[in-house]
Order: structure tokens, then sequence, then C-alpha cells
């Protein structure tokens, strides 16, 4: 077999792999997602970032700024009038790692009632490096999110 032929069913074999885990969004029925203006991403002594994934933190911030939903810091939220806590989103993020791939899961909850409302998954996978993977998924969950709530 040549080289050019095994570098096709290489090419070939790594989409298959990659493409098993896809991205996608799920919205609630009962969810009218254009009521939301703000969100707010926790980042408390509950729920935080893994120290080894912190600079991937910026990207996972950068993914909610594409879409139309204004950054409110959680340290901030008790400012907000009561209107616009009625049009908050609290954000919870996690990632999923493993040798073939990462998932980035973005859940959008609404402050006033608790309920998940929104979850975006962006799923990526080469397995060349972890960084790579890790990157290529916050892409595709940035898309889900402004696709969610465009601008």
């Amino acid at each position: 077999m040549s080289r050019k032929a095994l570098s096709y069913i290489s090419i070939i074999i790594v989409c298959l792999l990659s493409s098993c885990t896809t991205s996608k969004t799920t919205v609630s029925k009962n969810a009218n997602l254009e009521k939301y203006k703000y969100a707010s991403i926790i980042n408390n002594d509950t729920y935080h970032i893994p120290a080894e994934l912190m600079e991937y933190e910026i990207l996972l911030f950068d993914a909610i700024k594409s879409s139309r939903l204004e950054l409110v810091s959680d340290w901030r939220i008790h400012e907000l009038q009561t209107k616009q806590q009625n049009e908050l989103l609290l954000v919870k993020y996690g990632i999923t790692q493993t040798d073939g791939g990462a998932i980035v899961t973005v859940n959008f909850i609404d402050y006033m009632t608790g309920r998940p409302v929104a979850s975006c998954r962006g799923a990526f996978g080469l397995g060349i490096t972890h960084s790579m993977d890790l990157k290529g998924a916050i892409k595709r969950a940035e898309k889900q999110i402004s696709d969610t709530f465009p601008k």
C-alpha cells in the first residue's frame, strides 16, 4: 500500500473517531430563551475549574461573550435590580477529557428558579494532544452557545 493511501486511511479513521461524540444543545421545552440578557459564571469554593485547566477558563468566558448575554460577576449579582435578576442565567461548566478527545458542557440555569434551561456541549477529539482537543471542544461549545443565544 502506498504512503498516499495510508495517509487517506489515517484521515478517514481520525474523522470517524472524532465524529463519535457530537456537539449539541439541549433546551428546555418550557424555556423562553429570549428573556435572558445576563449571565454569571459560577466560580466559588464549591464550584471551580481544576487548577490544571485554569488557562482554558479564559476561553470559556470568551465563549459566553460570543453570545448576546452580558457577563455579570458573581460577586455583583446582588447589585442587580429584580428585573435584571429575572433576566439572569447562572453558568456552570464541566470538562471531560480522555486520550481520545474532550467534551465541554456549559449549562445555563435560571437565577430566580434554579431551573436548568439550556445545555451546550462541544466535543472534539483527534487524540493528538489534550490541549488541542480541549481548545477544539471549547470552540465547538462556543458555536453552540452563540447559536442558542444569538446577538
